[in-house]
């Protein structure tokens, strides 16, 4: 039965007659008050042309009314045709709310990040057929990664996606960019991590021009054989992928030598992903300093706000001569502004919506996306999308590897990873913390419970028993804390113990639960910290009583001077938020 037969004009955008169910969080087919309410169903083995397929129902993403299905001539696209099962294609089971388990409700949208020079963009196909599933699953390239990635994606796990922006020149209108020959090394870069409870996540930018040691890479070449690419030392991380016949893997390895931190699985794009996915959405938003008019990129832009898209949306975030110092951590930043304004674009009602939006944007997203085999199906990508839907933009923050200039060279060019804050970022990310104020508040709260040790009652000096250890201090300052404590605090029953075991970055004061009290005491001396007070088991001194321990920790510069101090501050590092309006300068 047509579309006209149930009350229909000719003139109705087929998208727009697929509709959110509430009880599903699925966009479905809703014919009118005349018509069941129900989802497509997939197709009948043996009835490629019944009309009953989703391909042949005037109403459907890609239908046509057609009684034989495909128009002939011409290229599929959405709303014309929708190709018939592969021959063999297994019988899709067939989804009805209320059937699949699912009792809550789940979000209308759904954010996936792709790259190209990155992007968020949507994929929300629903219900919309299973031939429609799989022509969105042809757009999608694969690469098998091996043992770079993880292999199948958890739902339940905190996750790592590396997304990569090729510089490849290939497609419509970019042959023109310059170093048209390019194999695609990897020109942006961003390792998405996502919290196990996907409170948060992290958006770390790695410059393309950090020098690194690209370790060897087993690659899979098209006919099944394997070779390896040779490593390289002290190269720009950009050759990790396209030189030599690395394949993302590679990418993938160096950034885990970089950082300890191994991908679980890639995505990446090419030069027209941006100018797609930002023309489905109708344009982006950015915001300028300055006016801008970059000769090379052709990007031209007033003062203030404009909303950018396709040619000018792809210079937005290729130009490297319109900001700060006119180099690549200038531009990561450009970058970061842009893909949080994209990010908010796909959050309005206005995209999420418009299930005519929300087709082109699927179309868009997987024909631009490589990615690797244990992401590969549409299902498994809408699984990833579902699980970065659930972070708030607040709560997504943007951040890039802290770097210092490369001080082999006279003429600054490169940079090198600052061993001084990196390891802790890295740390940070690998132990699924936060950098936005989820983290603070967590802190926060570990920092009222840390400073609730210095509440309640004081024992007197004379009561406090305390052994001294020298755990990394100069040499004589167990002895110097000695003399102190006797002399000038009246800590009559303290001993020397000598040097502790270990070496401790920070002084600490172990105690038993009814050594508690003493420890208020002695920490209101020397004045320590709420973080310096280690609930613990007491020791025996040497007249046989228990007693507490004193362990002069790296920090220790002398009797009289503040000792401990926390070792958890906040990162030394630039941030910014998906939820921010910034604009760049």
């Amino acid at each position: 039965m047509d579309a006209q037969s149930r009350g229909r004009a000719d003139d109705v955008d087929p998208a727009d007659q697929w509709v959110l169910n509430p009880a599903t969080g699925e966009y479905e087919l809703r014919l009118g008050p005349s018509a069941p309410q129900s989802p497509v169903p997939g197709p009948r083995r043996g009835s490629p042309h019944t009309a009953h397929h989703p391909a042949y129902h005037p109403t459907a993403p890609g239908g046509t009314g057609h009684p034989h299905g495909a128009v002939p001539g011409g290229p599929w696209t959405p709303g014309h045709e929708v190709p018939p099962p592969r021959r063999g294609a297994p019988e899709p089971p067939v989804r009805r709310p209320g059937r699949s388990g699912q009792r809550k409700p789940r979000a209308r949208k759904a954010l996936l990040w792709a790259g190209g020079t990155m992007a968020f963009v949507v994929l929300a196909t629903g219900t919309a057929g299973y031939a429609y599933l799989k022509h969105l699953e042809g757009n999608v390239d694969t690469t098998d990664v091996g043992d770079a990635g993880s292999g199948e994606f958890s739902k339940d796990e905190a996750f790592d996606i590396l997304v990569l922006g090729t510089d490849k020149r290939t497609g419509s209108g970019n042959d023109g960019y310059g170093d048209a020959g390019s194999v695609g090394h990897a020109d942006t870069t961003i390792l998405l991590h996502v919290s196990e409870d996907r409170t948060n996540a992290t958006a770390l930018s790695i410059p393309r021009d950090l020098i690194v040691d690209i370790p060897d890479c087993p690659t899979k070449l098209e006919d099944g054989t394997e070779k390896v690419v040779p490593g390289l030392r002290g190269a720009r991380f950009n050759r990790s992928l396209g030189e030599g016949g690395r394949d993302p893997g590679c990418a993938m390895r160096t950034v885990e030598e970089v950082t300890g931190i191994k991908p679980d699985h890639f995505m990446m794009a090419d030069f027209n992903a941006v100018k797609t996915l930002t023309s489905a959405v109708d344009g982006v938003d950015v915001c300028v300093e300055h006016a801008v008019n970059d000769k090379q990129s052709k990007l031209e832009l007033p003062a203030g706000k404009s909303k950018v898209e396709g040619e000018q949306a792809l210079a937005f975030v290729r130009t490297r001569h319109s900001f700060g110092n006119e180099g690549d951590l200038d531009r990561i930043k450009v970058q970061q502004h842009f893909l949080a304004s994209l990010m908010r674009k796909m959050s309005s009602g206005d995209t999420l919506t418009s299930p005519a939006k929300l087709v082109k944007l699927a179309e868009a997203a997987t024909d631009a996306l490589t990615v690797d085999t244990g992401i590969g199906s549409v299902g498994t990508l809408k699984d990833v999308a579902l699980e970065l839907k659930k972070v708030p933009p607040k709560n997504i923050a943007f951040t890039t590897v802290p770097v210092k200039d490369n001080p082999a060279e006279t003429v600054k060019a490169t940079v090198v990873v600052d061993e001084a804050r990196a390891p802790r970022l890295f740390g940070a990310i690998a132990g699924d913390v936060s950098l936005t104020e989820v983290e603070e508040k967590r802190e926060r709260r570990e920092k009222a419970a840390v400073a609730a040790r210095l509440e309640g009652t004081k024992a007197p000096a004379s009561e406090v028993r305390v052994q001294v250890l020298n755990g990394g201090a100069p040499a004589g300052s167990a002895q110097q804390m000695l003399g102190r404590l006797q002399v000038e605090e009246g800590v009559s029953k303290s001993e020397n113990a000598g040097n502790a075991d270990r070496t401790l970055e920070k002084t600490t004061l172990e105690y038993a639960p009814d050594q508690a009290a003493q420890a208020r005491r002695l920490a209101t001396i020397l004045g320590l910290p709420g973080s310096a007070l280690k609930p613990g088991e007491s020791v025996t001194n040497s007249q046989g009583m228990p007693a507490m321990t004193l362990t002069l920790g790296e920090d220790f510069t002398g009797a009289g001077s503040p000792l401990g101090g926390s070792a958890t501050g906040p990162l030394d590092v630039e941030k910014s938020t998906a939820d921010k309006v910034e604009c760049a300068s």
